[in-house]
């Protein structure tokens, strides 16, 4: 009897598993929706990142060169950026190139791991503004995160945000 009921089992998990594939697959078929023309869109470039300074692929190498003895397995870093680019807490160096422009620069490599970026305020009061925030591993620096910041109107705009990396 119970191998029946393994049996079944087993029938159950491949039937459910081969229906969510084949619903993924035709969701992911469906064309998608053209947005409207009085959509307002943001301005061409703005989602591409500055080019490296010479000050930041300093800041790279020497975090780099100054954790190169430590080994990691898994971590974990936040770090709690203010709207005018200072760090407010956590882990890491932040530069700020332009508006709404950020780089955060870690001890370790990081373009092999998973980033989380949140719209935030540092202190402990107040909802912040609404808007997006976009986060990419930083270009030519691989111990580096670019991280975006836009209004809700989708215009570059200068806002706080909390970001997570998660290393492997």
């Amino acid at each position: 009897m119970s191998t029946s009921f393994r049996r079944k089992v087993a029938a159950v998990t491949f039937a459910v598993l081969g229906l969510s594939l084949a619903g993924g697959g035709i969701a992911i078929a469906q064309p998608s929706a053209k947005a409207p023309q009085e959509t307002v869109q943001p301005a061409r470039g703005t989602n591409s990142q500055p080019p490296v300074s010479a000050e930041s692929a300093r800041i790279a190498k020497a975090a780099l060169k100054a954790s190169a003895a430590t080994p990691l397995v898994a971590t974990n870093v936040f770090t709690v950026v203010n709207s005018n680019g200072t760090k407010a807490r956590g882990g890491g160096t932040v530069v700020k190139y332009g508006v709404g422009e950020y780089e955060v620069i870690f001890g370790h490599t990081v373009s092999a791991g998973a980033f989380l970026a949140t719209l935030s305020l540092s202190g402990s009061c107040c909802i912040p503004p609404g808007g997006e925030v976009s986060v990419a591993p930083r270009l030519l620096t691989p111990n580096a995160v670019f991280v975006q910041t836009r209004n809700s109107a989708g215009t570059p705009a200068n806002l706080g945000f909390t970001l997570l990396t998660h290393t492997p």
